[in-house]
């Protein structure tokens, strides 16, 4: 089954062209990665995709349903999305238990905060700490609890893992990749390290010259390493 299907996405910034023929599609469990060099418009098209920026062309469908110009956040129950600075992701007046449980109450999902936080490896007395109160990997790991507890049919993570230090990014892949196995979550993870998106997907896609190819060591030449790109 499709859960997502981009076509012929296009986006310009002023004369620049950032995206001019986006094609690809994601299906049921599927982790997806998107590589590439920076400023080549990886975020802009995870916020694209996530209807938090405008395009100039083309279609987002999210299971079955076109959502180009969409309003609102009635598809948000369908699709969450994880950034790369968890703090700024949340209400730094609330505590991390209130931001997790809003979505539940908003959607009416039936969901327990404190089962949610101790899945994602966190302690239930978590709920009531504000987001400056945690490290960067415990923030990241409260933002992913509260992406899975609508169980959302596909994740977007933008650079999920880039502020984290290695060894905290490894525990977040395995978090991030376990969760979207044993829920069966689609999943796009957008990421500059060649190294993380061959740990945590099924199929790995380059964004070149505003397309999307499928990767080899061929297509991209040298201009990615091992380690980076």
């Amino acid at each position: 089954m499709t859960i997502l299907d981009v076509q012929h996405v296009k986006k310009r910034f002023g004369s620049r062209i950032l995206l001019s023929d986006v094609n690809f599609s994601v299906e049921s469990g599927e982790i997806l990665a998107i590589i590439g060099l920076s400023g080549c418009g990886k975020s802009t098209l995870a916020k694209i995709i996530a209807r938090l920026t405008d395009f100039d062309g083309g279609k987002v469908i999210l299971c079955g349903k076109d959502i180009s110009n969409a309003v609102g956040n009635e598809f948000y129950r369908e699709m969450q999305m994880i950034f790369q600075n968890p703090e700024e992701s949340f209400d730094p007046r609330r505590t991390l238990g209130a931001s997790i449980a809003e979505p539940i109450k908003n959607f009416g999902v039936k969901a327990s905060v404190s089962e949610l936080l101790t899945r994602v490896g966190l302690k239930i007395e978590y709920s009531e700490r504000f987001p400056h109160e945690i490290s960067g990997g415990e923030c990241q790991r409260a933002a992913i609890a509260r992406a899975i507890s609508i169980n959302p049919k596909i994740l977007i993570c933008d650079e999920a893992t880039s502020a984290l230090d290695v060894t905290i990014q490894a525990k977040i892949i395995a978090l991030i990749k376990n969760l979207c196995v044993e829920r069966r979550i689609s999943c796009i993870f957008i990421t500059h390290d060649l190294k993380i998106a061959k740990k945590i997907a099924n199929r790995v896609l380059v964004l070149e010259n505003g397309e999307l190819k499928t990767f080899s060591a061929s297509n991209f030449g040298r201009k990615l390493s091992e380690t980076s790109v």
